[in-house]
C-alpha cells in the first residue's frame, strides 16, 4: 500500500492511498473535524466512483471498526498476541458522566480498571500527555487510554458515559 500525505492550507490534510490491488482512495481531514472519503474508478483513477462525508465522531467510530476494536478477525489473533491484547482508545467524556469534575487520582482509574490514561485533550484544545493524578476530568474532554478491551469498555460504561454507574 502506498500513502501520500499533503497539507491543504486553510482546509486540513489530504491522504491519497493506493492499495496493493491498485485501488485509489483519498481521505480529506478538514480542520473542523469533518472527513471526506473518495473512492476512485479502478480503470480511470481520476474518476470518483463514490464519496462519503463523516463527522469527527462518525469517523472515529468507523476507525475503531476498521482497526478491529469491535471485531477481531480470527486470522489476526496471532498479531494481537504480541501486544497481549493491549489497546489504545479515546473517548469524549459525556455530560452527567460519574467522572465529571473528579481527578484521575480520585477515581483511581489505573487500580480500579487496569487502564492507564496516557493523554487528555481538553475542550480548550489544551493537550496533556501523561496527565497526573491531580488532573480534573471535565465534560467534553477526550481521554486517550491504554488497556485491555474489556477494561476499557468497563471504564467507559461506568465512568465516562452519561449512563455510567460510578465506582
Amino acid at each position: 500500500m502506498n500513502i501520500r500525505e499533503r497539507e491543504l492550507p486553510g482546509i486540513g490534510c489530504k491522504f491519497e492511498i493506493t492499495t496493493k490491488n491498485q485501488e485509489k482512495i483519498v481521505i480529506v481531514i478538514h480542520d473542523d473535524g469533518r472527513r471526506e472519503i473518495y473512492h476512485f474508478d479502478s480503470e480511470d483513477q481520476d474518476e470518483v466512483v463514490s464519496n462519503v462525508t463523516l463527522s469527527d465522531s462518525e469517523a472515529r467510530q468507523i476507525a475503531g471498526i476498521l482497526g478491529g476494536m469491535s471485531y477481531k478477525p480470527k486470522a489476526l489473533e496471532t498479531v494481537d498476541f504480541a501486544f497481549d491484547d493491549l489497546l489504545i482508545e479515546w473517548f469524549q467524556v459525556e455530560p452527567n458522566a460519574p467522572a465529571v469534575n473528579k481527578t484521575i487520582g480520585e477515581i483511581d482509574i489505573r487500580n480500579n480498571f487496569g487502564v492507564t490514561v496516557i493523554a487528555i485533550k481538553k475542550k480548550s484544545t489544551k493537550k496533556t500527555h501523561n496527565p497526573g493524578p491531580e488532573t480534573v476530568i471535565e465534560v467534553g474532554d477526550t481521554l486517550v487510554f491504554s488497556g485491555e478491551r474489556h477494561q476499557i469498555k468497563e471504564l467507559i460504561s461506568q465512568l465516562l458515559s452519561s449512563k455510567g454507574g460510578g465506582v
